[in-house]
């Protein structure tokens, strides 16, 4: 199993599994915190194995909390999983852990529910959609609202990621989104990889959200209090 990258002295710990996500974030970092100790461990292979079975079983999500464990005992004042296949294991580790451990994702599923009616979800890979329904709804329950939820699959576009053609991954997705904007009040982008292809979509009729912003901006509050 991978070790997890050494975290002590970091503010916010971040579980990626993909290393494609280490720039955005401390991108964020810099624009929303500058000076902000952020590290990073990427475990490609628990996605790996979600995919390939289908789904987050009991030994990955063993796996996944042991990771976010290790990320906690470097000593940050809060972990964020940037993964949505793996974000409710991160949130069911929470309970056990004296530092915050977060999903990218939730934010992002708070500010949709509160946007429209109408949800969206698009994803790239097929093990975020469920897992992202069942987030969107549990948003939607937790805000007293009613969401009527529709889903878009553009799993033919992950190869492109997984060859890190990033831009024709990016423009794909784009091209895509403003078919699925007719039928929705608010998109939501599912996976964090997807966050771009928002901007290369240009001026679309309803909101397209993704979670790097929103679920950065959670950590950092976290963050901000576990400093106070």
């Amino acid at each position: 199993m991978p070790p997890a990258i050494a975290t002590r002295g970091a503010t916010i710990a971040f579980l990626h599994t993909s290393a494609t996500h280490i720039e955005t974030f401390d991108m964020l970092g810099a624009e929303l915190a500058p000076g902000l100790t952020l590290s990073h461990a990427v475990r490609e292979d628990l996605l790996c194995a979600a995919l390939k079975a289908g789904g987050v079983t009991p030994a990955i999500a063993l796996d996944t909390h042991d990771a976010l464990r290790a990320l906690a005992a470097g000593g940050p004042r809060a972990v964020v999983c940037t993964c949505s296949t793996l974000g409710a294991v991160a949130e069911e580790a929470a309970v056990a852990s004296a530092v915050p451990m977060l999903r990218i994702d939730r934010p992002m599923a708070d500010l949709a529910v509160t946007s429209g009616r109408r949800i969206g979800i698009v994803a790239s890979v097929a093990s975020t959609l469920g897992a992202t329904k069942r987030l969107v709804e549990e948003s939607g329950n937790r805000a007293g609202v009613s969401c009527e939820i529709s889903s878009f699959l553009f799993d033919d576009v992950w190869p492109a990621f997984q060859a890190g053609r990033l831009h024709d991954y990016y423009q794909a997705i784009a091209e895509r989104l403003v078919e699925a904007a007719r039928e929705a009040d608010v998109l939501i982008l599912a996976q964090a990889s997807m966050a771009p292809a928002a901007d290369l979509a240009g001026k679309l009729a309803i909101p397209v959200l993704s979670s790097p912003r929103t679920g950065f901006e959670r950590a950092l509050a976290f963050a901000k209090a576990g400093a106070s």
